[in-house]
């Protein structure tokens, strides 16, 4: 299919061949009025929870799309997860690594506002720019067709980094580090990928998250801009997790 259309409302897990669904609202403006769906077409429909089902357009109007579902398929969720903590980043590098993430398959991403983060996020401006990478997660899941949806989560401190070694695998990505993420095996645990800025991670919040368990990792001989770092590694963990 070349288009993925969302709508969490739906019920699609109890949904079966020839049952009928509706998407309103901007996702239904978009496919009619942008990606100009006709009856008869065929096209997919998400819930962002694991389940895709494969449909046929059955009418249109400006903000309605009326599909016949064809099929539908359940995809488990994936375990291990790979969370993503990013840290903020100036200009547009940090969006950038959230795109790339989730078309890469990434589960959950945090944002981290690091010592060394050139952008910050205070008071309401926490809130739009969590909205905003939420807005980018969409779009990239529908771009990759994927079944399911990563989680944004609310605008974090180091502590509340340091906090998800409690119950995962926290690799830190550090240049200097002697342990290769390429040398890493799974052992089971939800894998949590911590990304600095673009200085990098500060020597206080290294050895704060390292003596809370977290492993530091390095990528290659090169140092990759912030923007790059994690989706490369997502791409090295995903190999090793069996994902790819």
């Amino acid at each position: 299919m070349s288009h993925l259309y969302l709508d969490e409302s739906l019920d699609l897990a109890g949904a079966s061949a020839g049952d009928e669904a509706r998407l309103t609202g901007d996702e239904a403006r978009h496919a009619v009025t942008v990606s100009r769906l006709r009856p008869g077409e065929q096209v997919a429909i998400g819930d962002a929870r694991g389940t895709l089902a494969q449909c046929a357009v059955v009418a249109t109007a400006p903000r309605e799309l009326v599909v016949e579902v064809v099929s539908v398929e359940t995809v488990p969720a994936p375990s291990p997860r790979i969370t993503l903590v990013q840290a903020l980043a100036k200009g547009d590098r940090d969006e950038l690594a959230v795109q790339a993430a989730t078309e890469l398959g990434v589960d959950a991403i945090v944002p981290w506002s690091a010592s060394r983060s050139v952008s910050r996020w205070e008071g309401a401006k926490a809130e739009k720019g969590r909205a905003r990478w939420a807005s980018i997660v969409r779009e990239a899941t529908k771009q990759s067709m994927r079944a399911w949806m990563p989680e944004v989560a609310a605008l974090t401190a180091t502590a509340g980094v340091a906090a998800l070694c409690g119950g995962a695998r926290v690799l830190l990505l550090e240049p200097t580090a002697e342990a290769r993420i390429t040398d890493l095996r799974d052992d089971g645990r939800d894998l949590v990928l911590v990304v600095g800025p673009e200085g990098g991670i500060a020597p206080g919040e290294l050895e704060r998250l390292v003596a809370a368990g977290a492993e530091t990792v390095r990528l290659g001989s090169s140092v990759l801009r912030t923007s790059t770092a994690g989706p490369a590694a997502i791409a090295v963990l995903s190999a090793e997790l069996g994902r790819w």
